[in-house]
């Protein structure tokens, strides 16, 4: 197991037993606090446990090399397991949202919320504090180790914060606002639904971007050209194509030289050209340069 891989289960484990524990705690305060806002706010969690099984199972898989049956390497399945994350917190919200609404209604039509107890209240800044904190460590872990499923999971619990603070308002306006105002409840919930529908949404379209092979931004493609062009002897660039494979990126492009010139000393230019890609976008990019006769010099 390399480190980088280390590294990842231990970030992600740390948010496994700490969502595992938070789970239980929701669930009892929902219950014995009388809280619906609360045992939503325990399935989100539910939903956040899952993704670190998640990624627990899929960068495992990732980090295989290369085989006979996967020439570009195992990287998509890294970003397979970012899209379930992100199609997690799609489904999380929605359901979510569904039960506010269902909430609210009945409310107008005459039905009495529950007055939630004060051990929804204090679950609620725990998980607030806890999930923020884990926010913060996972995403700090998800740039220095490049993880775009470790960045997912983090953005998953700093939407978890996000609905522990629109469940601590929902539940401190029913507490202490009076019985017309546990509508707050279930309001809070369907507007905290709209910010973790909008997190799983940025967290998915990237990832099928990739899946479904677009180019890289055209200025990255320009800083390719760029490159190969400062290789002595390359002329020009012509058919560039670009796209990613989990956290690497694969180049395929024709460079011009002079046609004149032997296949060894083409071949040493596109080397170059080869080490220099690699050089800036790390030692994996998979580079393929097909060499294209021109008439002009350089």
């Amino acid at each position: 197991m390399s480190t980088r891989e280390k590294q990842i289960y231990k970030v992600t484990l740390v948010g496994s037993v700490a969502n595992a524990i938070l789970i239980i705690l929701k669930f009892l305060a929902g219950f014995l606090g009388r809280s619906s806002a609360m045992v939503a706010d325990a399935v989100h969690s539910l939903s956040d446990f899952v993704s670190d099984v998640i990624v627990l199972v899929f960068v495992k898989i990732s980090s295989k090399p290369t085989d006979k049956t996967h020439d570009y390497g195992h990287g998509k399945f890294e970003t397979l397991a970012t899209l379930i994350i992100g199609l997690i917190l799609l489904g999380a919200g929605i359901g979510l949202g569904i039960e506010g609404v269902r909430k609210v209604i009945a409310s107008i039509n005459g039905e009495v919320i529950e007055r939630p107890g004060m051990v929804a209240l204090v679950i609620a800044v725990v998980s607030i504090v806890s999930k923020e904190w884990l926010y913060r460590y996972t995403i700090k872990w998800g740039k220095q180790l490049n993880s775009k499923a470790v960045t997912a999971n983090a953005w998953h619990h700093r939407s978890d914060a996000i609905s522990s603070l629109g469940t601590l308002v929902g539940i401190a306006g029913a507490m202490f606002l009076g019985e017309k105002m546990r509508i707050l409840d279930p309001i809070a919930a369907i507007l905290v639904s709209m910010f973790i529908i909008k997190s799983g949404y940025d967290i998915m379209k990237p990832c099928i971007d990739e899946l479904l092979e677009a180019s890289l931004p055209e200025s990255q493609e320009r800083r390719i050209i760029e490159i190969v062009k400062s290789i002595e002897g390359i002329n020009g660039v012509s058919k560039l194509r670009t796209r990613r494979i989990g956290n690497n990126i694969a180049i395929d492009l024709n460079a011009k030289m002079d046609g004149r010139q032997t296949l060894r000393e083409a071949h040493s230019k596109a080397s170059a050209a080869e080490r220099s890609l690699k050089n800036e976008y790390g030692k994996d990019t998979l580079v393929t340069i097909h060499m294209e006769p021109s008439s002009e010099k350089k």
